[in-house]
């Protein structure tokens, strides 16, 4: 073995997510990472089977969850179902993004996610504002209501329209919109994956949580008529949150009553800090290559 051969890590979030019922296995990648670099570097190490993808989900437009994308599909496409779909919570995923710099009234490209590519590849979009069954095992949360204590702050901003076949759809969007402006991002793409363990309840998947974990959750519930959470998984959005904010936050989530909560990417050191101090029993800190099994 090459010892120099290490798993990367980076800024951003991908998910192999397998699934059984019975003799029926089921297999999403659910995000692609900063880069196709470490995504194809991660996929190699672990010795997972991408050949096997039953659906292709991006949970919201920001370019820490699609950065490895395109680089994945030039190197696997071929080896992929013919008819794969990539599953996107609304047209909002495709627009393009800025990042507020260091100096007042100015942005950086954060990027967009290039539909042109997706077609090249024959890869079909299916937007899932309501919500989807994805792959006959998960489902999607659809747009999620904002209803908990829970503050959700933009932190990049959009630009609507197209311009040489990137961007998102005119159609879609108010003429106040389509100004040409960049205005705050509402994050109103952004949804969440669900599993249902038999017998444990719901996994609820929260890659990023702009709109707030608690309010992910609820609407897992609400649309699965399943009350009992299993597990809270993904990033939090909480890095940067303050002191009492979280300790607020982490309350909500323990009347959830989760059996165990997985933060990653985003949810902070304070977070899971926070979160053993209130739920000590209940919380799994992972790294990048860490394996979760929920099991019946």
């Amino acid at each position: 073995a090459d010892y120099r051969k290490v798993l990367h890590n980076q800024w951003g979030l991908s998910l192999f997510a397998e699934s059984w019922r019975a003799e029926e296995a089921r297999t999403i990648l659910l995000d692609f990472g900063y880069s196709p670099e470490a995504l194809l570097n991660n996929i190699e190490i672990l010795k997972v089977d991408p050949t096997k993808i039953d659906a292709l989900i991006v949970s919201h437009g920001h370019h820490d969850h699609y950065g490895g994308l395109t680089g994945f599909l030039d190197k696997y496409r071929s080896a992929l179902a013919p008819d794969l779909k990539l599953y996107a919570g609304g047209e909002d995923n495709f627009c393009h993004r800025h990042s507020p710099s260091g100096v007042p009234g100015q942005f950086t490209d954060f990027g967009q996610l290039d539909r042109r590519e997706l077609t090249a590849q024959k890869i079909s979009t299916v937007l899932c504002e309501t919500p989807t069954v994805v792959a006959g095992h998960a489902f999607t949360t659809g747009q999620i209501k904002r209803a908990s204590i829970e503050r959700i702050l933009p932190n990049t901003f959009v630009e609507r329209g197209i311009k040489d076949g990137l961007g998102c759809d005119a159609s879609h969007y108010s003429p106040a919109e389509l100004q040409g402006k960049i205005i705050p991002d509402e994050h109103v793409h952004e949804h969440a994956t669900c599993f249902n363990v038999k017998g444990k309840g719901l996994v609820v998947i929260s890659s990023c949580g702009h709109v707030g974990i608690v309010n992910s959750v609820r609407q897992a519930q609400e649309v699965s008529g399943i009350e009992r959470v299993h597990a809270i998984v993904g990033g939090f959005h909480l890095g940067p949150a303050p002191k009492d904010y979280l300790t607020q936050v982490v309350a909500e989530i323990k009347k959830l009553q989760p059996d165990v909560v997985v933060p990653m990417h985003c949810s902070g050191l304070n977070f899971a800090l926070e979160a053993q101090a209130q739920m000590p029993e209940n919380v799994i800190v992972p790294t990048t290559g860490s394996r979760l099994v929920f099991s019946a």
